[in-house]
């Protein structure tokens, strides 16, 4: 296995967290189950590609486009799905990942359903590690914010947080659309990494990863993103030596977590280095008088 090899991985692995942050935001925060995650991916992926191949702008300018269209896109559908409760609201979002296929299926234009070729090649190791780590930081910043607060408490309580003023409204769709623009970033760095792009990419089976994966990682918890889009990104190329049986070990591995561990990997809870490190090599700070009380 030489590095080329691992290096792939890597950067799949680190495409897909991105999209899987953006939905932990989404799911794990704000309580909202999305199956239509690969439409966002896709509109980012073709607008990206878009914007480098046809309008020549720069890769990083383009992956910002691609994810604000991502963006605008989740708020017209978020404005007319988003009073929809529960099984609706999955239901609608699933169709809208297979409606954005579908039209891309027929714009000829950018291939059709054969496809897109040639795509230059922008997306390293390097820039996808510092994308991801620029993502982990703003949505770590933005669920210990006021903001994330409410997502919170939307999530446990949706009518107990209408009643105590929150806009509830409001933070599912500001939940929708950074969730999205996460998505939308995550499709462009694939469309460069690849070189190629065709709608049966972003397929209800790439959405249903995605939930997968924060569901294996842990709801509500950043760090069970990371592991769990690592572990269920690598799993099938480190099995792939077993041929027609890496898909069946893989499936069995993601249902016997679900089984041990419904709370997933972490369960809620984050590794904060910081504090660990306090713990494991600072002193410990002699208690307080209340806190002796």
């Amino acid at each position: 296995m030489d590095w080329y090899y691992v290096e792939g991985i890597l950067i799949l692995s680190g495409i897909n967290l991105l999209a899987v942050l953006g939905l932990s935001l989404l799911t794990g925060f704000t309580g909202l189950f999305s199956f239509g995650h690969a439409g966002f991916m896709a509109i980012g992926a073709y607008t990206t590609a878009f914007c480098t191949m046809t309008l020549g702008l720069n890769f990083y300018l383009a992956l910002v486009i691609g994810g604000l269209m991502a963006g605008i896109m989740s708020l017209i559908i978020g404005k007319l799905t988003l009073n929809l409760k529960g099984d609706y609201f999955i239901i609608a979002t699933l169709g809208f990942g297979e409606a954005i296929r579908l039209i891309l299926d027929n714009m000829q234009y950018f291939g059709g359903a054969r496809g897109w070729p040639g795509i230059t090649n922008h997306t390293s190791l390097m820039n996808v590690i510092v994308i991801n780590i620029i993502g982990i930081v703003i949505l770590v910043n933005i669920i210990s914010s006021k903001h994330g607060r409410n997502m919170k408490a939307i999530r446990e309580e949706e009518m107990a947080s209408n009643i105590i003023g929150i806009d509830v409204f409001k933070y599912k769709l500001k939940s929708l659309w950074i969730s999205a623009m996460y998505a939308g970033v995550s499709g462009g760095l694939l469309a460069h990494y690849i070189g190629f792009l065709q709608p049966k990419m972003f397929q209800m089976i790439k959405s249903t990863e995605l939930t997968i994966i924060v569901i294996f990682g842990g709801l509500g918890s950043v760090t069970g993103s990371v592991i769990g889009a690592i572990a269920l990104t690598a799993l099938p190329e480190v099995l792939r030596n077993v041929k027609e049986w890496r898909l069946v070990i893989y499936g069995a591995t993601v249902v016997l977590i679900m089984i041990t561990r419904p709370q997933g990997l972490m369960g809620g809870k984050e590794f904060r280095p910081i504090q660990y490190l306090k713990k494991w090599f600072g002193k410990k700070n002699k208690p307080t008088a209340e806190q002796e009380v």
